[in-house]
């Protein structure tokens, strides 16, 4: 008896303090939902406290002041062009490390440690460097100029978490499999990546989340507003002199509820992924 009442009050505590980290985690959410009916001169002067009324006009502003629909399109291109190219690239790479026979293991060692090494740089340092080869490259101001450096930031958590996931694969069932007269293709297409869905859910979200929020390499390489994606769009409402809060927020509002529906149905994934790609072979 005393063991159980122990174990439920640790559930309850445990409850009572995840409760409480959900609350604090969604307060900016709700807040901005709240703000994004108010008018300038209400949030400047009660932030904290609710709209007196529903006012859709911050919405109509933001709708006539960006081109909405061009970005939502410009930011779909970016997204699928970059995440699946980066997916490719690095479930190959990644079955490559761990099932590749190397003569020499200090190459296999030091290739992990690059990757692991480019998760330690931030992508934002390279920006100049970044620009420099865009520019070189006639790719300024493209979809290209957005996808290749996407691509590129992916790769190392890519290629690192599908690694441990292959790492904990039993060998045997590739075997059998090349056994029974199955080549490298079909291996990898009907039997690898169906084995490695929690995986391969787990990138795509991730990728896709931070491609539709990513604005400081999108800010560098794009000039044209016919090319703006999604993150740039609450930019648009600073002026040289003025800065229209609540059309930031509304903007704000209108871009992030797409990603919040997109990650609501994929997140039961999301763990089963990260844990299963944490797995040490």
């Amino acid at each position: 008896m005393t063991n159980s009442a122990g174990s439920k009050l640790g559930r309850r505590i445990s409850g009572i303090v995840l409760a409480i980290f959900t609350l604090i985690w969604m307060f900016p959410l709700v807040w901005m939902f709240f703000m994004s009916f108010k008018t300038n001169s209400e949030i400047y002067a009660a932030p904290l406290s609710l709209p007196q009324h529903l006012n859709l006009d911050n919405f109509a502003r933001a709708l006539e002041t960006l081109n909405i629909g061009r970005m939502y399109v410009n930011t779909l291109i970016v997204a699928v062009l970059s995440v699946g190219l980066g997916f490719l690239v690095t479930f190959l790479s990644s079955y490559a490390l761990c099932r590749m026979v190397f003569r020499n293991k200090k190459l296999q060692r030091g290739l992990l440690r690059f990757f692991q090494l480019g998760l330690m740089i931030s992508p934002f340092i390279l920006l100049f460097p970044i620009y420099r080869i865009t520019v070189q490259g006639n790719l300024y101001n493209s979809i290209w100029s957005l996808v290749l450096p996407y691509i590129a930031t992916q790769v190392s958590f890519n290629t690192l978490l599908m690694y441990n996931f292959f790492k904990g694969l039993p060998a045997e069932i590739e075997e059998a499999a090349l056994i029974d007269g199955c080549n490298l293709p079909q291996l990898l297409g009907r039997l690898i990546l169906p084995m490695t869905k929690p995986v391969v859910v787990t990138v795509i979200v991730f990728n896709v989340l931070y491609v539709w929020n990513e604005y400081p390499i999108a800010s560098v390489l794009l000039r044209d507003e016919s090319m703006y994606t999604l993150s740039m769009g609450a930019s648009m409402f600073k002026g040289a002199y003025s800065v229209d809060n609540a059309g930031i927020i509304a903007a704000s509002v209108l871009i992030i509820v797409p990603e919040l529906i997109f990650y609501g149905f994929l997140q039961r994934y999301i763990v089963d992924g990260m844990v299963a790609g944490a797995v040490k072979g």
